[in-house]
């Protein structure tokens, strides 16, 4: 799954590195981490912000739920980075 979120993510022109492991993402925010990871919750997708784990600018994403929910966040990441 990790490799399906980083292409549809990078699709969105999101920078985000494939992780070596673990079950996390650490995409750079297209803005203020903080702010971004606000606009995704109000589409109903949880993430933290990457400032809060050293990584300004960056938002951390587990891949550890169910597929259907990561393809169904999709349209909600679409219409959170087209808000700005």
């Amino acid at each position: 799954m990790a490799n399906y979120l980083c292409e549809r993510m990078r699709g969105l022109g999101l920078e985000v590195p494939l992780p070596k492991g673990g079950f996390y993402l650490f995409p750079k925010s297209p803005i203020n981490d903080v702010e971004f990871c606000n606009l995704l919750k109000q589409e109903r997708i949880l993430v933290v912000p990457g400032s809060g784990f050293g990584a300004p600018n960056y938002f951390r994403i587990s891949y550890s739920v169910n597929d259907d929910v990561i393809k169904n966040s999709m349209n909600g990441f679409e219409k959170a980075i087209k808000s700005f």
